[in-house]
């Protein structure tokens, strides 16, 4: 018997990088930069057609990416119901919602939390590593590493200018 070789490509992994996000329009827009810069394509939702869709539409049509990016930052504000005096800041419910989404579809390796100040974590969440984003900016070689161990060409060098 001879060895066969597979005569099927690689499968080649979508560019298209999504990014989850709460009201923090400077991290979003952070983000979205740094990825144009490795030569990926952000989506970011309100930035796409609404063609009559609902929401849930609208996201569903464009989540068939390579890779997402969720910013867990201090939107909202939340505490146990019989402990008011516990406020936590969090991460509005759409991201925590689209952070589970996107886990289910694409799996962990696919996704990378980035987390901005000290925001409670999901509690089903709870100790999977995320990327705190500092404000030296080693977040963002750490996520074009994650996104590059996923199997999408990404050129770190372009982080260098």
């Amino acid at each position: 018997m001879t060895a066969s070789t597979s005569t099927h490509p690689a499968k080649i992994l979508s560019k298209d990088i999504f990014v989850v996000h709460g009201h923090d329009n400077e991290a979003k827009q952070e983000v979205a930069r740094i990825l144009e810069k490795l030569g990926l394509h952000p989506i970011i939702l309100h930035e796409q057609p609404d063609k009559g869709r609902t929401i849930i539409e609208k996201f569903e049509a464009h989540s068939n990416v390579g890779f997402a990016v969720v910013l867990l930052t201090s939107d909202d504000v939340g505490h146990p119901k019989d402990k008011p005096a516990e406020v936590k800041p969090r991460a509005r419910q759409n991201v925590v919602l689209e952070l589970g989404f996107f886990l289910g579809k694409l799996n962990r390796p696919r996704v990378c939390a980035l987390l901005k100040g000290d925001i409670e974590i999901p509690n089903d969440y709870a100790g999977v590593l995320y990327t705190p984003m500092d404000d030296a900016g080693a977040w963002q070689l750490k996520l074009a590493k994650e996104i590059k161990a996923s199997d999408i060409d990404v050129n770190m060098n372009k982080l260098a200018n």
